[in-house]
């Protein structure tokens, strides 16, 4: 658990409850940080998430996948052979 507190002092007990606010108003996210800005009577919270892994899934020959490691040697021919169409990006 990281508080990073701006413009002020907050005592651990005010740190843990706006974290635990943030973690509620998270939609399950990993919360990483918390910015607490202190504004007079006022706080703005600023919350930092741990990045999601993400990988791409394609479809190649009819089947998703995110790699080609589990084709086989013909699906690896078939998608050696295949056409390739070109795309706005690619001109």
């Amino acid at each position: 658990m990281t508080v990073n507190v701006i413009n002020g002092k907050l005592s651990d007990n005010e740190k843990n409850a706006y974290w635990e606010y943030a973690l509620k108003h998270s939609d399950g996210k990993q919360l990483k940080s918390l910015d607490v800005k202190v504004d007079g009577d006022y706080v703005d919270l600023t919350y930092h998430f741990e990045t999601i892994p993400f990988e791409r899934i394609r479809r190649i020959t009819g089947y998703l996948v995110g790699t080609l490691d589990r084709f086989n040697d013909g699906k690896r021919s078939e998608e050696h052979d295949r056409v390739k169409h070109m795309t706005r990006d690619d001109l």
